[in-house]
């Protein structure tokens, strides 16, 4: 009788992990199917990107639309830039975009974490409202000052206003980062003679280096996916980021150039896998690790 029992107990584990198993391979296929399907289309070429019923596998490969993506149009008398200005335009504004906010957040955080002023509490729930407002409001008033200010078509521009979209919520992320760090290790350095800001950026910022790490890449692709305010605040088409720049090139009034916009897409992606891939296990890293050992 026990063993019976024995065997119906093990016979519902084993197929309540096959349903599981099941249900998490239906999952991820529904969630990498995009990809997959981007990965395809961008080997297609253009007359079987448009078949019905469409191609699984592509049938006759080519690279040919990747390598137009190297392509510059147009000439002096066009100024039609290509897909190389648009992705150098989108490193430069996202690797500024994600350096501000590291050392704007860093300090901001710390001084919300550590100091007590009049308004803290209200400035930190203003903070969170503003991430509130839809873009299509703000950008407004945005171009009226940076119209100005001379900041339109301009590098520095993009990256002010799209650092003020992430900083809000990378301040709020790395304070709680800070107020997780015990203060005896603040004093223990104070009290050895280090200074404000290097007992911060020497001592604390190593600790709280998963924080850090996890500001730099969200506010890095908040900026590489911008598609509103780098279309509004950079007009001109040299200096394009990725998002309008791809509309530029791939969407017209009748046809959208599906492979290659994948082929683009494809090598737009693959930098952020990269980069996930290689800093992942900064977020499995202990809060308070480095500050313990030895």
């Amino acid at each position: 009788m026990k063993s019976k029992t024995t065997l119906l107990i093990t016979g519902n584990k084993i197929l309540s992990k096959i349903f599981v198993y099941f249900v998490l391979i239906l999952i991820s296929l529904f969630a990498f199917f995009p990809v997959f399907w981007m990965f395809s289309t961008s080997f297609k070429p253009k007359a079987e990107a448009f078949e019905m019923p469409p191609t699984w596998i592509p049938r006759t490969p080519t690279f040919a639309n990747y390598i137009k993506q190297f392509e510059e149009f147009g000439g002096k008398m066009t100024a039609f830039s290509g897909f190389p200005t648009f992705y150098k335009n989108g490193v430069i504004v996202a690797a500024g975009v994600a350096t501000l906010t590291m050392i704007l957040s860093i300090l901001a955080g710390y001084s919300f974490s550590r100091y007590k002023f009049f308004g803290k509490n209200g400035i930190l729930i203003f903070l969170i409202i503003t991430q509130m407002f839809p873009y299509a409001v703000i950008i407004v008033n945005i171009l009226i000052i940076f119209k100005k200010l001379a900041l339109l078509n301009t590098y520095i521009g993009l990256m002010l206003a799209i650092t003020a979209l992430t900083l809000p919520f990378s301040i709020w992320l790395l304070k709680g980062f800070f107020d997780k760090i015990p203060m005896e290790l603040e004093e223990a350095a104070l009290v050895d003679g280090c200074s404000r800001m290097s007992l911060l950026f020497r001592i604390l910022v190593p600790v709280v280096s998963p924080g850090v790490i996890s500001v730099g890449l969200f506010s890095f692709l908040a900026s590489w996916n911008q598609l509103l305010f780098a279309l509004q605040l950079a007009y001109k088409n040299s200096m394009f980021t990725i998002p309008p720049g791809f509309l530029q090139l791939y969407v017209g009034q009748y046809m959208i150039l599906w492979s290659e916009m994948s082929a683009g897409s494809v090598m737009v992606t693959l930098p952020i896998i990269i980069a996930f891939m290689a800093l992942q296990r900064y977020f499995v890293q202990g809060l308070t690790a480095g500050a313990v050992k030895g």
